[in-house]
């Protein structure tokens, strides 16, 4: 089995894509010669995109650039000298800041939904990956169903079981996503409000939302990246020390484009006493702590039944906290004094201070200042990994999961059994838990791909309040995804009721506890079409 496809374009196509992208034939390269507008605008539309980036450029972007002069562009200009002055700057000086003085735009493509969540772990990068939301993935690449071909179960016995099971769980999505569209279709009838457009957006959304749980773990995606050549430097390290063969076959990918680029910034990568240390130190201590869990908690010690959402620590004392963090700028006492005086005013006076600081937030973007930082909480999560990987891309907070796997069971959503379509969906399911346990014999790294979205994964996220507030605002939405606005409508209350943090949970003034519209993206749909009117009218 092939890993990736190799996209094919004209020789006029060529020669203009070759001007701006660092390769034409491989899934990782990156943008050159584009003003940033066009690449940021390029990323955007790319979330939302079936195709990839460069036949996406071709098709929507080419006809607005004046391409006749950049035959003589070359990005290499001024790099030897650049170079020599990092070297003098940074090794003889290490400063490690220099490195995040440059960036790249780099489109990582034909990934599967495992490696994702690794090219999207760092906190200082901008990632934009393509959603399962707004489109659908029976559209074939090579003619082949858009999942990761890892070569080592290509090459074994197993190879035929997993394309054949690998087929049949996206044919049972190319069943079920029509079923759920007629289904929506019919039991949320247009209104005059909405044009035929939007309308078919929203019944889109909620179609595409109902059937991904049955896509498996190995889908393949498109992560369009932006990141400074530290932040680099530091994912292709995590990447090389990676177990996964498919994490680190791509590392090397991405490790060649962006020498293209950025060469200076990457010299440590692969130097023995560097990068490659650094990569063994990662790897080694990974190992040593399977080694150590193994031998103290048996992998048969059954779980405890616990809530979808566990608050496991918060500080009783924390809001108090908060208040003099608030008032530190504004005063001239040490945060000690400052705290006695907050513990001896009355609730009254304490909670004044907190809506002047929150102060009229109009939308949910106003965000109060750092004092929100003072509260932390720490949240454990079982949810289907559909879920987890929207949650994931909360990058300011801590974030850790374990591995994937089928033991949890897994989500079938309500409207699927409304549907009538729940045999289907769970014959998926028990397709994807087969293959599974077939793979985690002799491949147990690569078991994982098998496992489909609807199957519940446990994380755990820690985060400060200014962070829950971005998030959990953002994550209840009626628009949102059913099943994260459930686990944001929980963080809230467990905020308000099982820590005590009222005045927390009274900013947080955009958190949505509705049970949601049964066409949930309809009103954003909607705001959409009025401003393209508004637009078309300018």
């Amino acid at each position: 089995m092939s890993q990736y496809v190799a996209e094919q374009f004209s020789a006029g196509e060529a020669d203009i894509l070759r001007r701006y992208f660092t390769n034409l034939d491989k899934p990782v390269f990156a943008l050159v010669n584009l003003p940033e507008v066009v690449k940021g605008a390029l990323f955007a539309r790319y979330s939302r995109s079936p195709k990839s980036l460069r036949r996406l450029f071709l098709d929507e972007f080419v006809g607005e650039l004046d391409v006749s002069g950049d035959l003589t562009i070359d990005a290499t200009v001024g790099l030897r000298k650049a170079e020599e002055l990092y070297d003098r700057v940074f090794f003889e000086y290490g400063d490690d800041s220099v490195a995040q003085l440059g960036g790249v735009h780099l489109a990582c493509e034909q990934a599967s939904n495992i490696l994702t969540k690794v090219l999207e772990w760092g906190r200082l990068m901008s990632y934009l990956e393509q959603s399962t939301r707004y489109i659908d993935y029976l559209a074939r690449i090579g003619g082949r169903y858009r999942y990761y071909r890892d070569p080592e179960v290509g090459e074994s016995p197993l190879s035929g079981r997993y394309v054949g099971d690998m087929d049949r769980l996206f044919e049972a999505y190319g069943h079920l996503l029509p079923a759920m569209t007629e289904f929506y279709r019919n039991h949320t009838p247009k209104d005059s409000d909405s044009s035929d457009f939007s309308y078919r957006q929203a019944v889109r959304a909620k179609a595409l939302d109902a059937v991904r749980g049955v896509l498996p773990a190995a889908t393949v995606s498109n992560v369009g990246i932006y990141g400074t050549g530290q932040s680099y430097e530091l994912l292709l390290l995590r990447m090389r020390a990676h177990r996964l063969p498919e994490v680190q076959a791509y590392g090397d990918m991405m490790l060649g484009e962006l020498r293209k680029v950025i060469p200076s910034f990457l010299k440590r990568v692969d130097l023995e006493d560097r990068g490659m240390a650094w990569s063994r130190y990662m790897s080694d201590a990974h190992e040593s702590m399977d080694s150590v869990a193994d031998y103290l908690l048996p992998a048969d010690l059954p779980a405890d039944e616990v809530p979808t959402v566990s608050l496991l620590d918060f500080d009783p004392d924390a809001e108090t906290k908060m208040v003099a963090s608030m008032l530190y700028p504004h005063t001239h006492l040490p945060e000690e004094q400052l705290l006695r005086e907050v513990r001896a005013m009355g609730a009254e006076d304490r909670l004044s201070v907190v809506r002047a600081y929150a102060g009229d937030r109009a939308n949910r973007r106003h965000k109060p200042g750092r004092a929100l930082e003072r509260p932390f909480y720490r949240f454990d999560i079982l949810a289907d990994y559909g879920a987890f990987r929207d949650l994931q891309r909360h990058r300011m907070l801590t974030l850790e999961w374990q591995r994937l796997s089928t033991r949890h069971g897994y989500t079938r959503p309500e409207s699927v059994d409304a549907a009538g379509c729940a045999p289907v969906f769970d014959e998926a399911m028990e397709r994807s838990a087969a293959l599974y346990d077939l793979l985690n014999r002799d491949f147990p790294d690569q078991a994982a791909y098998a496992v489909s979205f609807a199957y519940k994964v446990r994380f755990v996220m820690g985060m400060n309040a200014r962070a829950a507030m971005h998030l959990i605002e953002l994550r209840t939405t009626p628009q949102g995804h059913s099943v994260y606005r459930k686990i944001g409508q929980e963080m809230w209350r467990l905020i308000r009721d099982e820590a005590g943090h009222r005045a927390v949970a009274e900013m947080m003034k955009y958190v949505d506890l509705s049970e949601g519209q049964p066409l949930g993206r309809l009103s954003s749909e909607l705001r959409a079409q009025e401003r393209r009117r508004v637009g078309e009218g300018a």
